[in-house]
């Protein structure tokens, strides 16, 4: 069986924050690919405005380095389950994969998901343990971690034998030892263990043409854009090809364009053979899992599983008092355009129309995939209306089942118990505990994911701030009888349209946790803070103080109020009860009640309880 020996085809996966992109950026840097007139940015691969403020990766990318005489095709993968339907894709589309993992932080539930994705595809890893200068790096626990993850992951002989490299990316400096007196600056042992360590494609280009859509990309000049591999054959532009469907069917097309990856740039190319990761335009519909084969000889490769959504949340458009008075696009129409658009490239997507013209119901992988949609929505100029986010229910020979979560807590031993205590309320069940050391411990769970709902914001104000909390999908269950996750507190309502005055909000202080600053325009049905108790309270924000000609014996003194809390879109998201709306525009993110007025509200409340 030939090989090509000229081209390598690798995954780089990692846990959020672990250097992931930063290593992609180092190699680049290091390799023969760019030339001196590139500037490289830093977290070059994330090209996203959020990626780049959160240290996140939502999309894969795709980059190719030379190294010496081989060309090293590198995916950058999502490291969030959120985005795990992309990953699962990607691990077709390579031979091997790089785990990076923090030399401190060891191993973490994201990078769990990721990696049994790749060993069930018969991948084998290679080990870069990053951040080696860390004064707190602790390197032989970390690669023993990774052994016992894989080991637990079901991981074969050949996979358990995974070479080590330790690195610290931001300095540009590697090697094969753990002593840090040995780090230099090159990325040399990386590539070479690239080249050594990751199968060569198989060359099997004389033989009839198949390429898989894995990804898929948006270009408003040449339309859809299909990603993904060349698994046999040859393929060129002009030719005339079949695309074989999901449903079946069959459509004939011809290539008008190809590209091929160098760098960051997407480059044409003219022709691609077995081994090489493409990008082909020039048919309006393809979808990820087709297979592109030759008129003639129709061979279709295994449809790819797509991750169903587990969350919905309802989109509405917006109808509060200000509503078009900060968005370029504020109609149904502006509204469902975008979302169709975002179902061109997002497949764990799903919309569905409602009877009402001005709403959707929009289904995800999580609240993060969810929310980014939201974000980059009211970027672009989009006014909306959410409501809050529920799990979808499963049904499996007449029985429910919902969605559970690993969870995986890393907090101060002071802060553990009220920590089990509030997960215990939310019905998840505890796992394991191990205690890290240095006064902290890790406490895994297994939650129903509605009871996650909320969660965030508790959990931070219980650790202080000193907790870390990851979460991952791990499998639907039998639902769980009763409420979970419900918000405790009721909200602080406004009774006025009007602006928020300073006088108003000292006198509701010792009521509850105020959202808004003194001088913002709120209106009645408006939600502007979180009460102390169980219940929703009306209350009156734009009250001035009364002005008298009496003195006071000690003076007017000068007000001074509490920083009110300024919610942030997931935050917002997390707050939301059933009968609550966030409205988001480019400006502001508000917090109401679906219904405004509060006599409507109680008459509504009365009548769903009668």
């Amino acid at each position: 069986m030939n090989r090509r020996d000229d081209i390598r085809n690798i995954a780089i996966i990692a846990h959020v924050d672990h250097g992931k992109t930063t290593l992609v950026d180092e190699l680049l840097k290091q390799s023969d690919t760019l030339d001196a007139h590139s500037e490289l940015g830093e977290r070059a691969m994330d090209s996203n405005d959020i990626e780049r403020e959160r240290g996140i990766t939502i999309l894969a990318k795709n980059t190719a380095v030379k190294y010496k005489d081989h060309r090293i095709n590198i995916l950058d993968t999502p490291g969030h389950a959120d985005f795990g339907g992309e990953v699962e894709r990607i691990m077709k589309m390579v031979d091997g994969v790089i785990l990076v993992v923090d030399a401190y932080e060891g191993t973490m539930p994201q990078t769990r998901f990721v990696l049994k994705k790749a060993l069930e595809m018969k991948l084998r890893p290679l080990v870069v343990v990053n951040k080696i200068d860390k004064d707190t790096a602790r390197p032989a626990e970390v690669v023993d971690e990774v052994l016992d993850l894989l080991i637990e992951l079901d991981a074969d002989e050949e996979q358990l034998e995974f070479p080590v490299i330790y690195a610290s990316a931001i300095n540009g400096t590697s090697s094969y030892s753990a002593d840090l007196s040995t780090q230099e600056k090159t990325m040399e042992p990386v590539f070479e263990s690239i080249l050594k360590e990751v199968p060569s494609p198989v060359d099997n280009s004389e033989d009839p043409l198949q390429f898989q859509v894995s990804l898929l990309d948006y270009n408003d000049y040449v339309g859809r854009i299909g990603i993904g591999r060349v698994f046999r054959g040859t393929i060129k532009v002009g030719d005339n090809v079949t695309l074989s469907k999901l449903d079946g069917t069959t459509k004939n097309f011809r290539v008008t364009k190809l590209f091929g990856y160098l760098g960051l740039q997407r480059v044409e190319i003219e022709s691609a053979k077995a081994g090489d990761l493409i990008a082909v335009s020039g048919f309006e519909d393809i979808f990820v899992g087709e297979t592109v084969t030759p008129v003639d000889h129709v061979d279709p490769l295994p449809i790819l599983r797509i991750d169903e959504p587990t969350l919905q949340m309802t989109f509405i458009v917006n109808n509060s008092p200000f509503a078009g008075r900060e968005g370029k696009f504020v109609t149904s129409r502006k509204i469902e355009e975008r979302l169709m658009l975002q179902l061109q490239t997002d497949v764990s997507l799903k919309v569905e129309q409602t009877d009402s013209p001005d709403e959707w119901i929009v289904s995800g992988r999580g609240e993060l995939h969810l929310s980014i949609l939201i974000e980059n929505m009211r970027r672009e100029g989009y006014e909306l209306q959410v409501s809050r986010p529920v799990v979808i229910i499963r049904e499996f020979d007449g029985k429910k089942f919902e969605p559970f979560e690993r969870v995986q807590i890393d907090t101060p031993e002071e802060y553990m118990g009220s920590v089990i205590e509030n997960l215990g309320t939310r019905k998840a069940e505890m796992q394991d505990m191990i205690h890290t050391g240095n006064g902290q411990v890790r406490l895994i769970f297994l939650a129903p994911a509605r009871g996650l709902i909320g969660f965030t914001n508790e959990f931070l104000s219980m650790t202080r701030g000193y907790g870390i909390l990851n979460h991952t999908f791990d499998q639907y269950l039998p639902m769980l009888s009763g409420k979970t996750g419900e918000r405790r507190n009721g909200a602080l309502v406004s009774m006025e349209n009007g602006v928020a005055t300073t006088y108003g909000i000292m006198n509701l202080e010792d009521r509850g946790v105020i959202f808004v600053e003194p001088g913002t325009e709120i209106y009645e049905g408006m939600i502007v803070g979180q009460h102390n108790r169980d219940n929703d309270l009306a209350v009156n924000l734009t009250k001035e103080k009364q002005k008298t000609n009496i003195r006071s014996a000690n003076k007017d003194q000068t007000n001074v109020i509490k920083r009110p809390r300024i919610m942030t879109l997931e935050e917002s998201l997390e707050f939301l009860a059933d009968d609550e709306y966030c409205e988001v525009t480019p400006e502001s993110i508000r917090l109401r009640k679906k219904i405004l007025n509060k006599n409507e509200r109680e008459k509504a409340a009365k009548k769903s309880n009668s």
